[in-house]
């Protein structure tokens, strides 16, 4: 009988990447509590909370996070609909191009994000529409479409389409077999989708630097900062505040969706 157990040399190569991967972040997160005459020396000679009540009275900041978070959430809203409504239509039904569609929707997210931009760029001037607050809602939605489209047809293929042959037939009309049955088997699905969808907005910044025209978003403030050495404190406080906003919805998202790797993404 094999055991289970990863070697010791595989753990130790594991650990080593996590810490290879995340020694930086843990950086920049010590960084936003450093003393001011500390700033630009290693290790920090302090700690202080100073310079989060700063960043907490800048007007910039706080509209580049006000921006950031009505695009998210727009972007994530049409992501939840229109993920949702592509994986119903690919669940059980066999018709010409849809593994074409499929590929087309996967697309978004497997391409570079200059490409993505770039082309979004180009369609939007084709249009006449100059870059703004609704291209960079487009843009997002493209890719946050995506991560909800998986989650929802993984959730689709767990579930027994007796369920909803038993509702027919009990008399339930469409709309009733969506609310009452084929709804609360996607809720866990639909918030993972969404949480990973807003997180991944919200930090997004190659496809919003083509999109944004005048905005500015959060990543794209936190870019233009890094030509400010004055200001690394309080971009380091910023820095660390985008990471957690981030980091909990993507975490949330991996307990709601625990257990589905068996079908997630595997085409059974």
């Amino acid at each position: 009988m094999h055991s289970e157990r990863a070697p010791l040399l595989l753990k130790i190569a594991a650990w080593g990447g996590v810490i290879f991967l995340h020694f930086p972040l843990v950086i920049i997160a010590l960084y936003a509590f450093n003393t001011e005459e500390a700033a630009f020396s290693f290790p920090p000679k302090g700690l202080t909370l100073h310079w989060f009540s700063v960043a907490a009275s800048r007007g910039d900041i706080l509209d580049a996070v006000t921006l950031s978070l009505k695009i998210a959430a727009l972007a994530t809203g049409l992501a939840l609909i229109l993920g949702t409504l592509a994986a119903a239509a690919l669940w059980r039904r066999e018709f010409f191009g849809k593994n074409a569609i499929s590929l087309l929707l996967l697309l978004p997210i497997a391409l570079p994000g200059i490409i993505t931009g770039l082309a979004l760029l180009t369609a939007f001037k084709i249009m006449n529409f100059e870059p703004g607050f609704f291209t960079i809602v487009v843009g997002h939605a493209t890719f946050c479409v995506v991560i909800v489209f998986n989650n929802v047809i993984a959730r689709f293929r767990r579930t027994s389409y007796s369920l909803i042959e038993a509702s027919m037939d009990l008399g339930a009309d469409g709309w009733q077999t969506f609310r009452y049955v084929i709804l609360p088997n996607l809720g866990s699905a639909l918030l993972a989708g969404g949480m990973l969808a807003f997180a991944l907005s919200f930090d997004e910044i190659i496809v919003t630097t083509f999109t944004a025209g005048h905005e500015r978003t959060l990543p794209l403030w936190l870019l233009n900062q890094l030509g400010r050495p004055r200001e690394v404190p309080v971009t380091n406080v910023v820095a660390l505040m985008v990471m957690l906003m981030t980091t909990i919805p993507i975490l949330g998202a991996y307990w709601l969706s625990r257990g589905g790797d068996e079908v997630a993404g595997s085409g059974k």
